[in-house]
């Protein structure tokens, strides 16, 4: 009996787990809004320990898992060549997740140049409808 009971929870778990999957469905993006790299600038030269500020308008930063319109979190591509798939939850390959709700962070890139841009994701880590991507800036590390 307490075998078959085992059994009904996993099951049930299994489809809860599914049905929650399921409805992953992208948060709405607000009218205007926008994602941009405040510091450092396009063609900025900077040195190897540098800080990305992040900027958000028409928008709130919460942290991964706050239900909560008109939020969301920032993702940082560091030298991506492309931008993840816009309808999945973006992975952790090449995508830098600040789910605490951080509006800034410290690099330490080696010299040479780079690339940075920012997605916005909602409480699942998927980029809004339509999706807020920042410009890619370039930056020469010294």
């Amino acid at each position: 009996m307490n075998g078959l009971r085992v059994i009904f929870a996993a099951a049930l778990i299994f489809i809860s787990g599914t049905a929650v999957f399921a409805d992953m469905s992208r948060s709405a993006s607000s009218k205007g809004a926008s994602v941009y790299i405040i510091s450092p600038k396009d063609g900025e030269t900077v040195s190897e320990h540098l800080i990305v500020r992040f900027g958000l308008k028409g928008m709130g930063v919460a942290p991964a898992g706050t239900e909560k319109g008109g939020t969301g979190h920032h993702h940082l591509l560091v030298d991506a060549e492309a931008l993840p798939p816009m309808d999945k939850p973006m992975g952790k390959d090449g995508i830098q997740h600040f789910g605490g709700g951080q509006t800034e962070t410290m690099l330490m890139l080696k010299p040479g140049k780079h690339t940075l841009q920012l997605v916005l994701g909602d409480q699942h880590h998927l980029p809004h409808d339509p999706p807020l991507v920042s410009k890619r800036i370039t930056i020469t590390v010294k």
